[in-house]
């Protein structure tokens, strides 16, 4: 006699959560096998169709069903301890070397690498990645910005937007920028092109010829790029 399976009803809001962490990169793969079973239980499903599509057993499905029911989706996130080697650095441990991500940089350097501060810290460079990966600290990437302090900045930008999305009748609307101190480089023999079996190659060395800029402008309405060295 064949089980029934318990009747999943997810809202719109669960939905769309288990979605983004199915889609998400750093779920870990046991999270994103229980939302996926909590979908396919939300289309209707029932276990066995789950297990078959799914790769698991039909129980699984039957226990993560019945968890969610009980518990919400939030429990697909409830990861149990491993049996394996335990980690040997404690709390204090881990607050040091988010600290020293955080607040310091090693001599001569711009920022921490996993060895140099595993060596700093006396543990391995896996737990630095491990404890970097945990509390989303990536010292190796940086991103530039420029705000403005201009007091007119924005009544001067919405003059430029508007100028964009609405130009003068019979006006041509330009968007210039540069790009200066381009090295003028040329290599000293020519080299050989891509081809079939064969990578594009070119000589390790090459002749300076100074700097150059380019000037670019598009032009807005034709979307068309003007530029010239």
């Amino acid at each position: 006699m064949s089980r029934k399976s318990i009747v999943v009803v997810l809202s719109e809001a669960e939905r769309v959560r288990l979605e983004q962490w199915v889609s998400a990169g750093s779920t870990p793969q046991q999270v994103v096998l229980r939302a996926r079973i909590i979908l396919a239980a939300g289309q209707g499903q029932t276990d066995r169709q789950i297990a078959q599509a799914l790769k698991v057993q039909r129980r699984t499905a039957a226990l993560w069903r019945r968890r969610v029911r009980e518990q919400g989706i939030g429990c697909v996130w409830e990861i149990a301890a491993g049996r394996g080697r335990k980690a040997r650095y404690g709390a204090a441990a881990v607050a040091n070397i988010v600290t020293a991500t955080l607040q310091t940089k090693p001599a001569g350097a711009t920022h921490w690498s996993s060895r140099t501060l595993a060596l700093a810290q006396g543990v391995s460079k896996n737990t630095i990645q491990r404890v970097w990966q945990e509390h989303q600290l990536k010292p190796h990437l940086t991103k530039s910005f420029k705000l403005s302090r201009d007091p007119k900045f924005l009544e001067k930008l919405t003059d430029v937007v508007g100028v964009y999305l609405t130009p003068p009748q019979n006006a041509v609307v330009l968007c210039v920028d540069e790009k200066s101190q381009i090295q003028a480089l040329d290599r000293t023999q020519p080299g050989l092109p891509l081809k079939p079996g064969r990578c594009g190659t070119f000589t390790h060395d090459y002749e300076r010829h100074g700097t150059t800029t380019l000037f670019a402008a598009l032009q807005v309405v034709e979307g068309r790029v003007i530029g010239e060295c």
